[in-house]
């Protein structure tokens, strides 16, 4: 395969009519225009710790929103987090003096994720762009994730007990229900060894909740933040159950949660609403075309794909060869930059690379000789939040690459985060995914 992208980009117009140059906004055009009308444009990242990964995802996004009225950006992040996000961009009372003040409110380990200079900029960028919007047309942030299952119980409890005092009783019913699990901050633990559920209170409270949405009035967005609190609860029931069979089903009921948290999120917002995602390759790269269908593993770029494509969807991987990275040893480690080792042999990245050790933009269109020329399998680079440089074998995902992505942005060096915790604050870890993704 090396020798024909050789011999094909050997060839000066047809490398600038396939292969562009990425080196600043300006040639994003291509992109733009791949993305035309779609209304689901999904950004990915190898890495969840590289500088350069946020920062063209953010230039992206501005484009997206300025140019083609996008609605809102969707992380894969904890909702009651980023929520937090949304009302600091969208001016609401109380909601912080300052975009630091409101990150270093993450404490959530890994905290870098989210709490970082790269996210910082960003959020000042948006709270800038809304500030003469009505309303209902200021652009949003939200978390898509499901592992905030004690925040989003004492946020509920709390709101209900102010705005919809019935309703609350529900709600702390449901607490109860839950408030044995606590202790450990370890439902699945817990769950392996007592056969109570609370999902039956949880989806009365989320039933509940839908119904009463319109009469929860103080903010825009209230009824939308209790929905969906109501949501994470009902689905990290199901999650954490996953969790304690030791299989794939996790990842699964996770991948889901997230989709249909978009949903709620689109059907929330007007019928011309716009959506950009910011997640891992592994959730927005379509997971049929790696070996996660082997083992029975959808994700949020499958799902959206299916149930979408109409409405126009464009998944947007990224990839780089060599750099650094923040990441962590353990699970709660202390965050280290770690040096990202150059590609291996074999892989897209390293093809690329030798190819031209500069930045490039790659568009799968079905008149491409690009879309033929990646579909055969190549291990593409997987980085999680837990990482082991000496390991770089073990984090790459056999992909059919111009299957699994419409566009893939190839950064060839890259550089860490810059997060706002210089260190770990101690904080109770979430059970995830084993993978670190």
């Amino acid at each position: 395969m090396a020798d024909i992208i050789s011999n094909f980009t050997s060839q000066p117009n047809e490398q600038a009519k396939h292969i562009r140059p990425l080196e600043n906004s300006k040639d994003l055009d291509p992109l733009l225009d791949r993305i035309g009308d779609s209304k689901y444009v999904l950004l990915g990242e190898a890495t969840h710790g590289t500088h350069e990964y946020y920062t063209w995802r953010a230039e992206i996004s501005k484009r997206l929103i300025e140019e083609k009225g996008f609605s809102f950006v969707a992380v894969e992040g904890d909702w009651p987090d980023c929520y937090k996000i949304n009302r600091y961009i969208k001016d609401l009372p109380n909601s912080g003096s300052s975009i630091q003040e409101v990150l270093k409110e993450f404490k959530r380990w890994p905290t870098w994720m989210w709490a970082n200079w790269e996210i910082a900029a960003f959020g000042d960028w948006m709270k800038k762009f809304n500030t003469n919007l009505k309303p209902a047309e200021k652009v949003g942030f939200y978390g898509l994730d499901v592992y905030s299952l004690w925040e989003s119980l004492e946020n509920i409890v709390k709101y209900l007990e102010k705005e919809d005092p019935e309703t609350a009783v529900l709600a702390r019913r449901t607490a109860d229900c839950f408030e044995p699990y606590r202790k450990n901050d370890s439902y699945v633990t817990a769950y392996r060894g007592l056969n109570q559920k609370c999902r039956k209170e949880v989806v009365s409270l989320l039933i509940e909740v839908r119904q009463k949405m319109e009469q929860y009035q103080d903010e825009r967005e209230a009824g939308l933040n209790a929905e969906l609190n109501s949501l994470v609860m009902k689905n990290a029931e199901k999650y954490y159950e996953a969790m304690a069979s030791f299989d794939n089903s996790s990842w699964n009921v996770r991948d889901s949660h997230m989709v249909e948290t978009l949903n709620t999120l689109m059907d929330f917002h007007d019928d011309d609403a716009k959506v950009i995602i910011w997640e891992h390759n592994t959730h927005i790269g379509d997971a049929r075309t790696t070996n996660m269908a082997a083992h029975g593993m959808h994700n949020v770029g499958q799902l959206v794909r299916e149930q979408h494509q109409n409405e126009g969807v464009v998944l947007v991987g990224f990839g780089s060869y060599k750099g650094s990275v923040i990441a962590g040893e353990f699970w709660g480690g202390e965050m280290k930059k770690m040096e990202l080792p150059a590609a291996i042999e074999g892989s897209v990245e390293k093809l690329l690379h030798n190819h031209g050790a500069k930045n490039k933009l790659l568009i799968f269109d079905d008149d491409s000789p690009l879309k033929e020329l990646f579909k055969e399998r190549q291990g593409h680079r997987a980085v999680g939040v837990v990482y082991d440089p000496h390991e770089e074998r073990g984090n790459y995902v056999p992909s059919r690459l111009s299957d699994r992505y419409d566009v893939f942005i190839y950064i060839d060096k890259t550089e860490g985060l810059h997060p706002l915790h210089l260190k770990p604050d101690g904080s109770k870890i979430p059970e995830t995914f084993p993978f670190g993704i």
